[in-house]
């Protein structure tokens, strides 16, 4: 086995190294379901752009997706479909004219949403977008004051509780709610039909629980009847300066393709003209998101240049890649030159710190993010101690560990953002999406960097915090939930190979439990792999194949405590190897990313590549 293991780890670093671009980047494929394909056709014909051979390229893809049954999905084995999915998927196919609403698979895709009750079961971004586009009226639940914005420091609820991609997508969406408004394009009485009804809401269900102290301030305000319109405008300034402010030098807003297709719509409420330069920038940014997938062109929700680059560093880097070679040269160039240096929202609750971080696209320049961060030192250890390249890496580590939270943990962008309100929001996307409270994938990777890269041990102060932090997380069962990837492995995976970096014993009961559970996740394939549902149901949910990804995280969190290979992990990895020999396999494509529960998973075109190559070199180095 020693040698078909190196023979693989052989065939991944000759991919990884072909693919790196001129720059130095790697630019891998950040895909996910049919809902930023369709935003952007519709953004199209609502601007009545051309956009050179795209609109036929993502309407190919979109067709490419529908199952028989006429539905979409997010992942590959959600039971018959997604609602939001469906839904976007056919707005998009009927207002660029590429599919009637009498033709026969729309009609089974309809048949599909009636019997999940119409839109009540989609996403609160499909149900904005139907409002934008005049089929459901902007009631009470999509909508909250534009006053919001002023809320100041001192309230107990402000709109800045909210966390940085949530607020540049709450805010656009606010404003077009508060003009109520919506476009009206031919063809919008056949689509009417068409749309399933779904029941209607009582009149008095707002966003904003009764007895809120937002609610009984802004009645407050709304009876200083001198004061209201004044302070009304005043907010929509607010909100559109706000967007405005954010902007990124490709256009978009924070980089992401979803609030800049919402920001287009808040900016034509206020009047902004259609072909205005600010419109027609983002247009040109968001058409750079496209990539090649199976299936067609894709538009990317976000392009996931950093990411890909620091990950891929990296495993180049352990796999044997010199340090003085040209390619780890170019790689570490284009990374420092990634590198934040511009104070962004997330210095309100963090103030007096220098920026230092790195962000997960190649245009994002004021939010960066812990993963990327802390992926990105990793790459990048060999410079530190060394010059002015040393000073950017310990400028990003001190930024990293400015962001711990008070309760001992990292989240993914901003630091204490866990307000107990945000959780009383009634809407479907829940706390998690609202705030970013602290995580098991983010705190164990934190943890796994200070051990391996800093040589920090559960002596400090720091890691003894984060260690507690995952010992009151950890379920019963032993596992622990992942925020940003698909689910349980995910986050067990984080956690164990955070803790054994830092020197946490296996024979602590947490230990013990944790590898116990891992184990007896093993399919019979010999390899790991859990399905999409696992993040909505909140409970492990095995495939009944294993995937390429998983399994390799898996058995890094088995190798990171074994001192001998385990029959377990010799399974695993006959299982790795025969998955690696099969890429063109759905166990290859299967998407181990999340994003928002139910409506958005992507798949990663750089992790069957690097996440086995980490694994095979951790095996060889210890065994081989």
């Amino acid at each position: 086995m020693i040698e078909r293991i190196r023979e693989q780890r052989e065939r991944l670093k000759r991919q990884l190294l072909a693919a790196q671009s001129a720059d130095g980047s790697w630019n891998f494929c950040f895909e996910s379901g049919p809902m930023t394909d369709a935003y952007y056709l519709l953004l199209l014909k609502v601007l009545g752009m051309e956009a050179d051979g795209l609109q036929p390229a993502l309407i190919e893809r979109l067709l490419a997706n529908q199952t028989d049954e006429g539905t979409w999905k997010t992942y590959p084995d959600e039971s018959e479909g997604n609602v939001s999915a469906t839904l976007e998927a056919c707005l998009a196919l009927f207002y660029t004219g590429a599919k009637d609403p009498s033709d026969p698979r729309m009609k089974r895709a309809r048949q599909f949403l009636l019997e999940q009750s119409g839109s009540s079961r989609a996403g609160s971004l499909t149900k904005v977008t139907l409002s934008l586009f005049g089929h459901k009226q902007w009631g009470f639940r999509m909508r909250v004051p534009v006053e919001f914005f002023l809320m100041p420091r001192w309230s107990p609820i402000q709109f800045f509780d909210l966390v940085g991609y949530a607020r540049v997508h709450v805010a656009p969406a606010i404003l077009a709610a508060d003009r109520r408004f919506s476009v009206q394009l031919p063809g919008k009485q056949e689509i009417d039909e068409w749309l399933p009804q779904a029941p209607s809401l009582p009149s008095d269900q707002a966003l904003l629980p009764d007895g809120w102290s937002l609610e009984v301030t802004m009645r407050e305000i709304r009876r200083q009847a001198a004061l209201r319109r004044e302070l009304h405008e005043k907010a929509v300034r607010w909100g559109r300066d706000f967007m405005l402010s954010r902007i990124e030098g490709d256009g978009t807003l924070y980089s992401y393709l979803s609030s800049t297709y919402l920001m287009i719509f808040a900016l034509l409420s206020l009047g902004f003209p259609k072909h205005h330069p600010v419109v027609r920038r983002a247009m040109g940014g968001l058409a750079s998101f496209a990539c090649s997938t199976p299936t067609g062109t894709h538009i990317q929700e976000a392009t996931s240049t950093v990411w890909d680059t620091a990950l891929v560093l990296q495993s180049l880097g352990m796999a044997g890649l010199e340090q003085g070679s040209d390619t780890w040269q170019r790689g570490a160039r284009f990374l420092l030159s990634m590198q934040q240096d511009r104070l962004g929202d997330w210095a309100r609750d963090n103030p007096g710190v220098r920026p230092g971080g790195w962000g997960f696209s190649r245009s994002n320049t004021m939010n960066p993010d812990i993963d990327d961060t802390l992926a990105s030192l990793s790459a990048l250890s060999p410079l530190r101690g060394k010059g002015a390249e040393g000073e950017a890496w310990e400028r990003g580590l001190a930024w990293l560990l400015s962001m711990q939270n008070d309760d001992g943990g990292w989240s993914a962008f901003e630091k204490n953002k866990d307000k107990r309100w945000l959780s009383l929001i009634p809407l479907k996307e829940g706390k998690q999406v609202w705030g970013d409270p602290s995580s098991a994938d983010i705190t164990g990777r934190v943890l796994r960097f200070l051990g391996e890269h800093v040589g920090w041990t559960i002596d400090r102060p720091e890691v003894r915090r984060a260690w507690s932090w995952l010992y009151h997380h950890q379920r019963l069962d032993g596992s622990w939930f992942g925020r940003w990837g698909i689910a349980y492995l995910y986050g067990t995976w984080a956690a164990l190979t955070g803790l054994a970096a830092v020197g946490v014993p296996r024979h602590q009961p947490m230990i013990k439990k944790a590898l116990k559970w891992l184990v007896s996740k093993q399919n019979e394939d010999g390899g790991w792999g859990e399905s999409c549902k696992s993040d909505v149901k909140r409970t492990y949910i095995r495939l009944p194949r294993s995937t390429v990804v998983q399994t390799a995280w898996a058995l890094d969190a088995l190798i990171s405590y074994h001192e001998q290979p385990t029959p377990v992990i010799e399974r695993g990895m006959a299982c790795l190897l025969s998955l690696l020999e099969q890429p063109n396999s759905w166990q290859w494509r299967y998407p181990v990313g999340a994003g928002l529960a139910g409506q958005f998973y992507a798949t990663y075109h750089s992790y069957p590549l690097i996440w086995p190559l980490q694994t095979l070199t951790r095996y060889l180095e210890k065994w081989g």
